[in-house]
């Protein structure tokens, strides 16, 4: 596969000094405190409700989900939003850390990860519930392959959706009880967090960095387009050594075989994914620093990226099904829905893996 390289459409022509690493950081630390304010002004710290959408019990296999469960969306969203800013300056520094006071950037990125990790847990349980939930739902009305013979069909499809319908709901039950409860840990977490003094020292220098950006001597007289380069380089690296062709194929036996076996480890295919997934975040938060508010929206790695994002929900949402179907005593009906759950999800991962493919073998198409 050739080479990928910067946009050549990028008005970025002359130097980039640390003044817009300056400004972008600043940036970022003031919507971090605005998201900050406008948590703590819900009353709930920055975290969904436990009365919110990410609270509200899924609906089950064949139920329609109830109206009007609005909830505390505002909440939602500044959590959200606290997420994003944090995770912009972790990446932020990371990228351009030889510009930074060493000591300061060493410290605040740890931290900065743990903050958005623990407040995404809460999101996360809830989308993946939702996703099984809705995929149950589609499995357990579908009809049969398409590629079996009429009669073959119609005597094999009706038993075989005859047993899913059985345990679809059972096991949407079961999923429900396992992901509800570890949202519910998650929640009591992230309020935990929020009122921890690891919090709070957070916060005083993210508060510190919105007024006074710790630059290294060295950034005094440097150019920022080589560190955005480089990390560039370190996606494109990654990239490389991903099976793209085996992206290519609609199916992939070896890793629906090893989620379905008694070892509860990832699989190991999925470990470069989503190192891909982290190496293109920081690559545009790159862009972000070099462009300012300007920056152009790279079509390519915009598409690219939302199938990075579909791989990592599909392959957690498998995991999730495959860990349910290793429940102890579980009727044979509930264990089958979960393994065509299960096999659904990868197939999902193996269509974000082939969607990845085409975007990134696109040409770049910029759009201001």
């Amino acid at each position: 596969m050739a080479t990928q390289h910067l946009d050549p459409s990028d008005p970025m022509t002359g130097p980039v000094t640390a003044d817009a690493l300056a400004a972008y950081l600043r940036a970022q630390a003031t919507e971090f405190l605005r998201a900050l304010r406008a948590g703590r002004e819900t009353g709930d710290g920055g975290t969904p409700s436990r009365g919110g959408p990410a609270a509200r019990t899924k609906p089950r296999v064949g139920e329609k989900p109830r109206a009007g469960e609005n909830g505390s969306e505002e909440s939602a969203d500044a959590a959200l939003a606290l997420r994003r800013s944090a995770r912009r300056i972790s990446g932020t520094l990371h990228t351009y850390r030889p510009l930074l006071d060493a000591d300061w950037t060493e410290s605040m990125r740890p931290e900065l990860a743990w903050l958005s990790g623990t407040l995404g847990r809460e999101h996360a349980y809830a989308a993946r519930l939702d996703r099984l939930v809705t995929a149950l739902n589609r499995l357990s009305g579908a009809s049969s392959f398409a590629g079996q013979s009429t009669g073959a069909a119609s005597s094999a499809g009706d038993a075989a959706k005859g047993n899913l319908t059985v345990g679809a709901a059972k096991a949407g039950a079961l999923l429900e009880r396992q992901l509800t409860l570890a949202r519910t840990r998650a929640h009591s977490a992230a309020l935990q967090a929020l009122g921890s003094s690891r919090f709070h020292a957070v916060a005083d220098s993210v508060a510190v960095l919105a007024s006074e950006v710790p630059l290294a001597p060295a950034a005094a007289t440097a150019d920022l387009r080589p560190l955005a380069s480089a990390a560039h380089e370190r996606l494109c690296d990654a990239v490389s050594g991903l099976p793209l062709i085996t992206a290519g194929h609609p199916y992939n036996a070896e890793a629906l075989i090893h989620g379905l076996s008694p070892d509860p480890a990832p699989h190991p295919q999925d470990a470069p994914w989503h190192q891909v997934r982290l190496l293109l975040r920081l690559h545009r938060y790159a862009r972000e620093v070099l462009h300012g508010t300007d920056a152009p929206v790279d079509v390519r790695l915009l598409t690219a990226g939302e199938a990075l994002n579909r791989h990592r929900d599909a392959s957690e949402a498998a995991a999730a099904a495959a860990a349910a179907a290793r429940t102890p005593r579980i009727a044979p009906a509930t264990a089958y829905a979960l393994g065509v759950l299960h096999a659904d999800q990868r197939h999902e991962v193996e269509a974000a893996r082939f969607g990845f493919q085409q975007a990134w073998q696109r040409e770049t198409v910029s759009t201001r």
